[in-house]
Formats: C-alpha cells, sequence, structure tokens
C-alpha cells in the first residue's frame, strides 16, 4: 500500500498529528526542519528528532513519492521533468530561468478536463487530482537538484499553470500554497506565486475570500461568448457575464491587479478588432494583460501562431486604450516544455 506524501501537511497539520499521536507540537519545528531547510531524503538523515517520531512517521509518511523518469533541458536553460507517481502515471515540472529568479510551473492534475481547443494538456481526460503532497513534491524535486549542481540556486517564483485545472483541485492547491509560503520552510513569498485558472467563477469569488494572498491569472483567450465557446468549451457552462462578475468581487475584495492570459491565435482571435473587443469588455479594470505567442502542438495543426506584425497591432491597441499590456516570453518551446504544450508524448495509462 502507497503512503501518503510528507509534503502534504502543512505545518500545523504536521504539528497537529503528532500531538494526536502523543509527541509534542515543538518536534514539528524540526521536522519541518529537516524536510525543508536542510531538505532532507531519508528520516534517518533527520537530526534532533526523537527516534520514536521518526520511526512513527516513516510508519505512515513517505518522503518520497515521486520518481523522475526523464529530463530534457531546451537551448534557452528551461528544464522539463517528466515525473512518474507511485500509480504509474505520470506528470511534467518545468524549471524556469528569468533575469528575476528561478520559476517552477508546477501541474495539479493528471490529465485535464477543461478541453481547450489550442492546448495539449487537455488531449488525456483528468484520471485524477493530485494531492497536495504531490504538488509540493514537484518543487521539492526541482530544488534537489539545484542542490545537486552546488551553485547555491534556489527556487524562488512559483507558477501554478502545468497541466489540469489548478481551481478544480481546490483544496489540495490550497494546501500547495500554504506549504511553499511558510517562512521557515521554503519560503516563497506570496507575490512571487501566481495560480492560473480557466475562469471557474465560483472558485475566484472562494479564492478572493481565502487567506492566500497570492496572485491570480485568468485564461480569458476570446473578447465575447461566441468565439470563446467555440476555442474554450468551459465557456458554454461559465460565460464571460458569469466570470467578469467573478473577477469584479475578486478586484474589489483583494484590491490586487489580476493578469488576463490570451494567447493569440492567427486569424482566429488575433484582429485588430479582437483587441479593440477586448478593450471595450475590460474597461477601466486593475488587470494587465499578458499576450501569449501560441505554441505549436501537433494535435491541433488547425492553429497557427499570429505574425508579428499582429502581435504589436494588437498589444498597440491595447496600449492606445489605457490598459496595461505585455508579451510573454517563452520558455522552452523547443522541448515541449512552453504555454499550452505541457503533456509527454510518453504521457500513458499505467496497464
Amino acid at each position: 500500500m502507497n503512503k501518503q506524501s510528507i509534503y502534504g501537511l502543512t505545518k500545523d497539520q504536521l504539528a497537529a498529528w503528532l500531538l494526536d499521536h502523543g509527541h509534542k507540537r515543538g518536534r514539528a519545528e524540526r521536522v519541518w526542519d529537516g524536510l525543508y531547510r536542510k531538505r532532507v531524503t531519508d528520516y534517518e538523515m533527520m537530526e534532533g528528532v526523537h527516534p520514536e517520531c521518526l520511526t512513527l512517521l516513516e510508519d505512515q509518511y513517505a518522503i518520497e513519492t515521486l520518481e523522475e523518469h526523464t529530463r530534457q533541458e531546451s537551448v534557452d536553460g528551461t528544464i522539463k521533468f517528466l515525473f512518474r507517481l507511485q500509480d504509474g502515471n505520470l506528470i511534467e515540472t518545468v524549471l524556469m530561468r528569468h533575469k528575476f529568479g528561478l520559476s517552477v510551473c508546477v501541474t495539479t492534475q493528471v490529465g485535464c478536463n477543461i478541453g481547450c481547443s489550442f492546448c495539449a494538456s487537455g488531449l488525456m481526460k483528468k484520471s485524477r487530482d493530485l494531492t497536495s503532497g504531490e504538488i509540493v513534491e514537484q518543487v521539492m524535486k526541482v530544488q534537489l537538484h539545484l542542490d545537486r549542481l552546488g551553485k547555491g540556486e534556489r527556487v524562488t517564483h512559483i507558477v501554478v499553470m502545468g497541466i489540469g485545472e489548478p481551481f478544480d483541485n481546490y483544496e489540495n492547491m490550497a494546501d500547495f500554497l500554504r506549504v511553499i509560503q511558510d517562512p521557515k520552510g521554503l519560503a516563497i513569498g506570496p507575490r512571487h506565486i501566481t495560480v492560473s485558472t480557466s475562469g471557474l467563477a465560483d472558485k475566484i469569488i472562494e479564492f478572493a475570500d481565502s487567506d492566500l494572498q497570492v496572485n491570480l491569472a485568468v485564461s480569458l483567450h476570446a473578447p465575447n461568448n461566441e468565439l470563446r465557446s467555440r476555442i474554450m468549451k468551459i465557456n458554454k457552462a461559465i460565460p464571460l457575464e458569469k466570470l467578469m462578475a467573478a473577477i469584479d468581487y475578486y478586484l474589489e475584495q483583494t484590491n490586487r491587479r489580476l493578469t488576463i492570459e490570451y494567447i493569440l491565435l492567427k486569424g482566429v482571435n488575433d484582429g485588430t478588432e479582437h483587441a479593440q473587443e477586448l478593450a471595450d469588455l475590460l474597461g477601466d479594470r486593475f488587470v494587465n494583460v499578458n499576450l501569449i505567442p501560441y505554441n505549436p502542438v501537433d494535435e491541433h495543426s488547425q492553429y497557427q501562431r499570429s505574425e508579428q506584425d499582429s502581435v504589436l497591432a494588437f498589444y498597440d491597441v491595447l496600449k492606445k486604450r489605457g490598459l496595461s499590456v505585455s508579451v510573454r516570453l517563452e520558455h522552452g518551446a523547443d522541448i515541449d516544455a512552453a504555454c499550452g504544450q505541457l503533456r509527454s508524448k510518453l504521457l500513458k495509462r499505467p496497464s
């Protein structure tokens, strides 16, 4: 029987569990330090913790539940890790190098049910959610890789934009965020963390009311219901009117700038008329529009990347309409690690 990952416990949950099993809450601090500061991979390596406590933890929780299957490195330094889960499923995690630090893109589900017509991640239907521990362990595996390189590098930023819809796995995603933010652990600050959603309006509202305080990005990709429903089937269930109402609630509750993600598809949603319509839709809301060049996916050959002139024209319309706008830099397109490309060509269900 597979054990749960100890990384799935927040510090408070770990302390409460130890207390319930006859140990002092204070031992959670030393276990936490061993996991996240000393980054032990075996309970025998953990110092300053009572042996009975370690035996109890080892009996119930595993430190390693992910196995590195393959690793690919891009010419730009991006690294894509393919991890095998205990049940045999495979997931992908991406390390990206930026001028401002090292960012890890984590996966939250095995497969994805959102089914965006331009995205590789939805080619395989969701089979299950990842546990919070499996999400945390992706970051730990990347950090351990950096530790082995001996350059003193650390993961500084997190984007929850890998395979799956994070808000469709809300509770596990939320516990993951609490673990990685802990100041005595990985200490990744909320301003350095971004969660992306395809537009689950009810969860956006719940997120706005939470204590998580991290950045939110919404995948919009079209300025009207007809076009958005054509390329994102979720819009049929949650149309723009409901989504924009949830966005307004988020902005009012948090007073944090929200990112609007917009993939540019040649001849589909990249015209200046689409830009004008998008500007009308967004109005004076406190948002930044992140324009994303389309990354090719073999199975979605009906889409092509927008011409550079079209990207610039789209950008120019939004800027002239007073919107904050940027164009996303690409990372790892040559190893299918860029936005919209995540899903391994080796990916298959365990027999």
